[in-house]
């Protein structure tokens, strides 16, 4: 059976809505077999009532699943909403008041591991939603095997056993998974804890299981696929007590285990992202900033300064620029360096810009660029390519332009903004489709280099442009 993402039908979905109607005409068949011994008239109406209640119940759950459930979990990008969950506990709340029936329970379980197959595996935001799904299934199926033990009545408590305990496990599992392990991964002695914690789970969930016993006692029997289940004294006390061996010693450390493999797992990938990420920004900007028409401009700069004046001017650009290229080849290639180291490549290109501009009357550039009091480590050129494309985009020859730069520190909290006037440039100019490494691209390697731990804020309209940054930085980064 195949699931697609859209609402209308195609050749795969009507053979699978053919093969249900088949088997809704057969479970109609049993059920009219299973009623043959009762008298004409009552049966009938009977057999009719419970034909359609449970078929519609059943239609209900599987059309939630193939046009709602399906297309969430094929989703890309985006959370699968909460509803999706209420549809696998309805499912399961709907077996247990025997709205559906024995074999209905077995189709509806394969459909969920269908879904389940299909869904989109890098959509991590929805790894709950995936885990309620594939256990909602595995109970199914576990509920549907056990259901054979009815036929020996001294196995009644394998059963039980799957209709209490199972969904208690399932729902203590996922509950130590998504609550307790994450807010607790950190901390010391955090396996002691952990089992602490999960001991009063399992408490309250065997006292839980205990009342629900004592409720199907004073009915005295529960009903499961049709199956009328007589419970006897002591069963609750019973059942409670092998529900919390149980949540010890079985979903506890199943929890824990995969917890942990998961958590290594992410960690790594995790860090080799940001490895990935902070090689292919770092490759991106040398090649952005290394190019001839750079190395160019600088160069006819320093030229025109020297026929301009004599030498003072000349060798302050070139000594800027050889300071420049000696960061960019050495530096660059670290994961952290010294913000005092990143400020003097911030201010060299500051200073080369202004000797280009010198003769421009219409041109104010503004800088308030303080040295930390104390040093810090950061990611190097996070904060050059503001600054580029201020004065890429910000300055024109022809136009009133101004450039604002400011950066400050307090305690390991780096303030920056870089406020500037934007100017379209020519088609003649050989740099128009050069790009520079782009703030796409800085926000990529924040994201990767300082999560949570950075906040950006960018701002434009038609004749202004302003950027501010925060990072916390810390003296004891690596």
């Amino acid at each position: 059976m195949l699931t697609s993402p859209h609402s209308r039908f195609k050749y795969a979905e009507i053979i699978e809505f053919c093969i249900i109607i088949l088997f809704i005409l057969f479970v109609s068949i049993d059920q009219i077999a299973t009623f043959n011994a009762q008298p004409f008239f009552s049966s009938t109406a009977k057999i009719a009532s419970s034909i359609l209640f449970h078929c519609t119940i059943f239609l209900i759950c599987y059309l939630l699943l193939h046009f709602y459930v399906a297309p969430q979990f094929e989703q890309v990008t985006k959370a699968v909403q909460k509803p999706t969950n209420f549809v696998f506990i309805l499912i399961a709340i709907f077996c247990l008041v025997n709205f559906i029936s024995f074999y209905f329970a077995i189709l509806l379980a394969i459909k969920i591991i269908l879904v389940w197959f299909n869904k989109n595996r890098l959509n991590v935001s929805n790894a709950l939603s995936y885990e309620v799904a594939i256990l909602t299934a595995s109970w199914l199926l576990i509920l549907v095997a056990s259901y054979n033990t009815l036929l020996r009545p001294e196995s009644f408590f394998v059963f039980e056993y799957a209709v209490f305990i199972v969904p208690t496990s399932m729902l203590v599992y996922l509950y130590a998974m998504y609550n307790i392990l994450p807010k607790g991964i950190y901390k010391k002695h955090k396996g002691i804890f952990y089992f602490l914690k999960m001991a009063l789970v399992a408490l309250t969930s065997s006292l839980a299981v205990f009342i629900i016993m004592l409720f199907f006692m004073l009915r005295g029997k529960v009903v499961i696929f049709d199956y009328h289940i007589p419970f006897f004294d002591k069963e609750a006390l019973v059942l409670a007590g092998f529900n919390f061996l149980t949540q010890l010693i079985i979903t506890t450390p199943v929890a824990w285990n995969i917890y942990r493999n998961r958590y290594e797992k992410n960690n790594e990938i995790a860090e080799l992202k940001a490895d990935l990420g902070q090689s292919n920004a770092n490759l991106d900007f040398l090649k952005s900033q290394i190019n001839p028409h750079f190395l160019f401009n600088a160069l006819n700069t320093l030229y025109g300064t020297a026929l301009q004046e004599n030498a003072e001017r000349t060798s302050e650009g070139i000594q800027k620029l050889g300071d420049m290229m000696r960061f960019m080849l050495h530096e660059n290639l670290k994961d952290k360096i010294s913000l005092t180291s990143d400020i003097e490549y911030l201010n060299n290109y500051i200073i080369l810009q202004k000797l280009r501009i010198a003769a421009s009357s219409g041109v104010e550039v503004i800088t308030n660029i303080e040295i930390p009091q104390h040093d810090m480590l950061i990611s190097p050129m996070l904060l050059i390519p503001f600054v580029e494309n201020a004065f890429k985009h910000g300055i024109s020859l022809l136009s009133n332009s101004f450039i604002k730069i400011t950066l400050q520190t307090n305690a390991n909290t780096l303030y920056f903004d870089v406020h500037n006037t934007i100017h379209l440039r020519s088609e003649a100019d050989p740099e128009k489709g050069q790009s520079g490494i782009g703030l796409d691209n800085v926000k990529q390697r924040l994201q990767l280099l300082y999560p949570d731990r950075h906040e950006l804020v960018i701002h434009q309209n038609a004749k202004e442009f302003f950027v501010h940054l925060k990072i916390e930085l810390n003296t004891k980064e690596a």
